[in-house]
């Protein structure tokens, strides 16, 4: 038994407007299946991110998160993009502000961080 690969990262937001305009209309995530759960009150919108997806929920008055980012659990999510100087630029011009640009301690390579509308840590990474 081994595991493969990552099948999906769940997300919650907690505003549908802000939220899909952030991953889908901004950051070009296709959407794959868009579903309103009446029973929960909530979205459940799967976005398609190269062979996995991104399972983003949105659910009215969860608790924020509890500090920024060093609470225990899952940390950030890391996307991997061929240049990070072009994809800052490519973010800034759809208004989206960025960490300064650094190189990781370990592999050498250049990243950065930015935020969704709910303040969550999103890193790209070459």
């Amino acid at each position: 038994m081994k595991f493969e690969k990552i099948h999906h990262v769940a997300i919650i937001g907690s505003s549908y407007e802000k939220s899909r305009h952030f991953y889908v209309d901004l950051l070009g995530f296709e959407v794959v299946r868009e579903n309103y759960r009446k029973e929960r009150d909530d979205y459940k919108i799967d976005l398609k991110c190269g062979d996995e997806e991104i399972e983003l929920f949105i659910i009215k008055n969860c608790p924020e998160r509890l500090s920024y980012p060093e609470a225990l659990g899952l940390r950030h999510i890391a996307f991997y993009v061929e240049d990070v100087e072009k994809t800052v630029k490519w973010l800034g011009e759809k208004g989206i502000e960025t960490e300064p640009i650094r190189m990781d301690d370990f592999t050498g390579k250049k990243m950065t961080f930015f935020h969704d509308p709910d303040g969550l840590p999103i890193e790209i990474h070459e």
